[in-house]
């Protein structure tokens, strides 16, 4: 007897060069918690001895921004990488969404965070688009209702690229399409319904001028130009 079983695989949109756009399906997105020092003390939390990874399945990845799912949603904004050949070689942006009541409940008892992180419809991508030789201090800043909310940088990661892919190698198979999220920066909180939602990635952002936006003088765009990627979602 043949049992058929309907599964639906979601995919990430990958954008080459020349602007042909592919569907790239990951088998599993690696998640890098507790990454950015000022978000760690947002959050409470201790500076972990190491780096902290937990997982979300394929079925998490969503572009529908839900402001709420049992209880209200948090959104953390990420820069994200695909891994092909055994390396990263694309790079986007990202919404990690939390169920952060159920996360602090799960904290305090000791036990695993998936049921409040790798929900179905708990991660959001932009647009990937394929790095060229090694670009260095990557920019990204997450805009909710115009208003500049979240904003990161490379170089206030406490684990770097190179290092991440190194140690999550050491015990897992990074497979072609897997996406590794690298952590958020402070800014953190509730997604509220009819709000919208921008996020943007800048490459080679000297350190200078992100302190330079984080100071509200000036904004990155009128710094470094239009963003190299850009997406937008509505909440409901």
């Amino acid at each position: 007897m043949k049992i058929e079983v309907n599964v639906s695989v979601k995919d990430v949109v990958l954008k080459q060069a020349n602007g042909e756009l592919t569907l790239v399906t990951p088998s599993k997105i690696v998640c890098i918690g507790r990454n950015y020092v000022d978000h760690i003390h947002e959050l409470g939390n201790d500076i972990p001895d190491d780096m902290v990874v937990f997982l979300k399945p394929n079925s998490a990845i969503t572009d529908t921004l839900r402001s709420e799912l049992d209880e209200t949603l948090h959104y953390e904004a990420e820069l994200c990488f695909m891994v092909k050949d055994g390396q990263f070689s694309a790079v986007g942006v990202g919404l990690d969404m939390t169920k952060r009541e159920l996360q602090g409940k799960l904290k305090k008892q000791g036990l695993p965070w998936e049921r409040s992180k790798a929900f179905d419809g708990s991660a959001l991508f932009s647009e990937f688009v394929p790095m060229t030789g090694d670009p260095q201090d990557w920019c990204f800043q997450l805009s909710i209702d115009s208003v500049l909310t979240q904003l990161g940088h490379q170089q206030l990661m406490t684990y770097q690229p190179k290092a991440m892919f190194a140690a999550i190698s050491e015990f897992m198979s990074l497979n072609d399409g897997d996406i590794v999220m690298t952590g958020t920066p402070k800014g953190v909180g509730a997604v509220c319904t009819n709000t919208s939602f921008e996020i943007s990635l800048w490459s080679n952002v000297p350190f200078e001028v992100f302190e330079t936006v984080l100071s509200g003088e000036k904004s990155m765009t009128e710094l470094c130009g239009q963003a190299m990627l850009t997406k937008q979602w509505q909440s409901d």
